[in-house]
């Protein structure tokens, strides 16, 4: 990023913590992906909030931006899934960083439901609330019997539209890029999408518009009528779509193969994810016939007598090997975030799922063409 670029972003961010931060700055730990052009928003949480730690999600690690985000001065712990599955674990992770204060917890993914309860009723100080980045994330605060404490979801916001339309170009491309390290193309292939959210849909979109012959599969019979309509094949069952399907991309934030899955893959298939494996993929459940070995960077073939397939960075999101690039737009969501931050802080939220107002979001929007649409 450019020097001028930096600035531009820093102002912007500034602008945004100037209006919307809170009399009372509560504490905050910050997960997120730590991706180049992140050091930005995280001073912008630091405008909103009191930043105690910084998690970062462990398969987007950028080095500098990590570098600059601990020389700003805001430490950054190791994000493990034990962390906060272990109600124990979690208390006392959130007692060393800030005992006795009123927190926020900023989410990607939904990593602080499994303790929740326990922050909110053991911790000295007191959970003011969550702020949720994804759809993942989103589902798994609202399937909780009982949500403790008020949690604002920017997931399914118009500002995230831009967003994940241009995070299903960023797995198509990086995808293809893989695939062509191998000498193998995209066009002519046949693909099944897993999921047909918004990021499935943008995938599915964007695969037909390269001659991909593609099939939807969605748990949802809502969203499969939604395929069907935009001229999509929709697979009757997973099972039936994974027989065809040279190029299977899961897009659920969910388990979208479970072990059993994989041998019924076509031979040479290629498989992607946009999230990480932990979630997508029962690799573990993988019968142990398969050997793994390396077929180029990143490429994992899975080979067993009489059969083989391909898996794209381990199974992780594979949009993270090119920088997971969506321009400026990403900017509009991560401002949400900082509003929704400031809204916690102010209060009167009851516990249950939440967004933030139309009016703040439209003054999102207008600071950010003034700073990005000249």
């Amino acid at each position: 990023m450019e020097a001028f670029e930096r600035a531009r972003l820093d102002a912007y961010f500034g602008r945004i913590a100037s209006r919307f931060a809170p009399a009372e700055r509560p504490a905050a730990f910050l997960i997120t992906h730590l991706l180049p052009e992140r050091p930005a928003f995280v001073r912008g949480v630091a405008g909103v909030t009191g930043l105690c730690a910084v998690l970062p999600k462990p398969k987007s690690v950028h080095a500098e931006a990590l570098r600059q985000v601990e020389a700003d001065g805001h430490p950054c712990d190791t994000l493990s899934r034990e962390l906060f599955t272990d109600p124990d674990r979690a208390v006392r992770y959130i007692e060393t960083r800030a005992t006795g204060r009123q927190v926020v917890l900023l989410d990607v993914g939904g990593c602080f439901a499994p303790s929740l309860e326990s922050l909110c009723d053991r911790i000295s100080g007191q959970i003011l609330g969550v702020v949720e980045d994804t759809e993942n994330g989103h589902r798994r605060y609202a399937d909780l019997e009982k949500l403790p404490c008020p949690v604002v979801s920017v997931a399914r916001s118009p500002l995230k539209d831009p967003e994940d339309f241009l995070v299903g170009q960023s797995v198509v491309f990086s995808t293809e890029a893989l695939m062509r390290s191998r000498g193998d193309i995209l066009h002519g292939r046949t693909a099944l999408v897993i999921g047909f959210g918004k990021l499935g849909s943008s995938i599915a979109r964007l695969l037909h518009a390269k001659g991909v012959r593609v099939t939807v599969y969605d748990v949802d019979p809502v969203r499969r009528t939604q395929a069907l309509s935009q001229g999509f094949t929709v697979a009757r069952d997973r099972e039936s779509g994974l027989n065809d399907a040279g190029l299977v991309l899961c897009a659920t934030g969910a388990l979208s193969l479970r072990g059993e899955d994989f041998p019924r893959l076509r031979n040479g298939a290629y498989v992607a994810t946009v999230t990480s494996s932990e979630d997508e993929l029962e690799l573990a459940g993988l019968p142990d016939v398969y050997e793994r070995a390396s077929t180029g960077e990143h490429v994992t073939r899975y080979l067993t007598t009489g059969h083989y397939f391909y898996l794209l960075n381990g199974g992780n999101a594979v949009n993270f090997l090119h920088g997971a690039s969506v321009g400026p737009f990403i900017f509009l969501v991560q401002a949400e975030i900082l509003a929704a931050s400031a809204a916690l802080a102010r209060g009167g939220l009851d516990p249950g799922m939440h967004e933030i107002s139309p009016t703040d979001r439209a003054t999102i929007a207008a600071t950010w063409l003034d700073y990005f649409n000249r």
